[in-house]
C-alpha cells in the first residue's frame, strides 16, 4: 500500500464478523469499520487529494455505462462519486458504516432514486442479477478475502451488466524502484497479496486477474491510474490538468500496470439474462442470514425473510441489514 492510505488505516477499527445461517460468507472475515470516523474530513476534504478524485472520475466516466436502470456502488461511503450515477433510474449506495451513509443521505436523500443500504460485503443483501452496473473504488485494498467478496458480487450481475472495480497495484513503479535499490524488503513481482498494515492490501495484477476469472468475471478493459501521485507534482500543477495528463496513460497503463491504482471493467457473459426491472425493496434485497429472496414486505419500512423469518428495517432512509429489526 501507499502512504496516502495510512490516514484511512489509522482512522478506522478492524472488526471480526461471525458467519450467519446459510450465507455464503466465510466465518470471521475481518472488515474495516469506518463507523463514527472522520474519513470524509480526514482523508478527502482539504487534504490535497483533488487530483486523485479527478483521476478516478475520468476513469469511471470512460469505463462505466452512462445510463441504465439500476447501479450500485459498493463501499460508497458518504457518496463522493454519486453524481456520476445520475443517468440511472435507481442508485444503490452500499456501505458497512451507517454514519457514512447518513452523510450520503444528507447529500442525496432528496432524490428518491437513491437507496441507502448498510450491510456486510461478505453477506451481501442484494438479490441476484439486479444490477445493470456495479462500482467498487477504494474498497478492494481493504478486503482480507478477495475470492469470497467476488463470489458475493458476481451473482448481482446479469449478462449485460458492467462492473468497474479498482484495486491497489503491488507492482507499481515506486515499489519497483525502492526494491531495486534495497529500500524495500518485499518484492513487487511476487504475486501474493501484500498486507502493508492491518487490512490494507496491495495486489499483483496477475494475481487479481486470476481471482476475477475464477469468480466468473471477464475483464473487458483495464486502466492504470494515478501515475502522478507525487506531492511535488500535485503542488506544482492544477489537479484537473494533472488528471487530464494521467488519463492519456490509462490504456498503456492498463497493458503495463505500473501506476498505484488499477481499474478494470468486467462482465459476466455466463450469467442469467436481464430480469424485469423492479424498484420495490422486497425484490431488490435478499436475506443476508440465509440468502433467501425475494423478501416479504411487512410495511414500507420493514421486510421479512420468508425462509428464516429475520426482519430488516429502514430508518432515516437507510436499510439496515447489519442488524435484525
Amino acid at each position: 500500500m501507499f502512504a496516502d492510505n495510512l490516514l484511512a488505516a489509522n482512522s478506522v477499527n478492524a472488526e471480526k464478523l461471525k458467519n450467519k445461517g446459510g450465507s455464503a460468507a466465510p466465518a470471521a472475515v475481518p472488515v474495516i469499520d469506518y463507523e463514527g470516523s472522520g474519513y470524509r474530513q480526514d482523508f478527502w476534504e482539504g487534504q490535497g487529494r483533488e487530483y486523485e478524485d479527478a483521476v478516478e472520475r475520468i476513469a469511471l466516466r470512460r469505463l462505466l455505462p452512462a445510463r441504465g436502470d439500476r447501479i450500485a456502488e459498493i463501499g460508497a461511503g458518504f457518496g463522493r462519486l454519486a453524481d456520476l450515477y445520475l443517468g440511472y433510474n435507481q442508485i444503490v449506495l452500499f456501505d458497512y458504516s451507517r454514519t457514512m451513509l447518513a452523510d450520503a443521505v444528507r447529500n442525496w436523500g432528496h432524490d428518491q432514486r437513491f437507496v441507502f443500504v448498510a450491510g456486510d460485503l461478505y453477506q451481501m443483501p442484494l438479490a441476484d442479477s439486479v444490477l445493470d452496473a456495479l462500482v467498487m473504488v477504494r474498497v478492494m485494498h481493504h478486503l482480507a478475502d478477495v475470492p469470497a467478496a467476488l463470489a458475493q458480487l458476481q451473482p448481482l450481475l446479469h449478462q449485460r451488466s458492467a462492473a468497474v472495480l479498482e484495486y491497489a497495484n503491488k507492482r507499481n513503479l515506486k515499489a519497483i524502484l525502492r526494491w531495486s535499490i534495497g529500500r524495500q524488503r518485499w518484492s513487487p513481482f511476487e504475486p501474493t497479496p501484500l498486507e502493508f498494515v492491518d487490512l490494507n492490501f496491495d495486489f499483483h495484477p496477475r494475481w487479481m486477474s486470476a481471482r476475477l476469472g475464477e469468480a466468473g468475471l471477464q475483464v473487458d478493459a483495464r486502466y492504470g491510474a494515478s501515475h502522478f501521485r507525487l506531492q511535488a507534482l500535485k503542488r506544482r500543477l492544477p489537479a484537473a490538468a494533472l488528471a487530464r495528463l494521467d488519463s492519456y496513460l490509462f490504456r498503456v497503463g492498463g497493458k503495463f500496470p505500473l501506476a498505484p491504482s488499477v481499474f478494470v471493467r468486467a462482465s459476466t457473459p455466463g450469467a442469467p439474462g436481464r430480469p424485469q426491472f423492479d424498484t420495490t425493496p422486497a425484490q431488490l434485497f435478499r436475506c443476508p442470514a440465509c440468502a433467501a429472496y425475494p423478501l416479504t414486505a411487512l410495511s414500507q419500512e420493514r421486510l421479512q425473510c420468508p425462509s428464516c423469518a429475520c426482519q430488516y428495517s429502514q430508518r432515516d432512509r437507510i436499510w439496515d441489514f447489519k442488524l435484525q429489526a
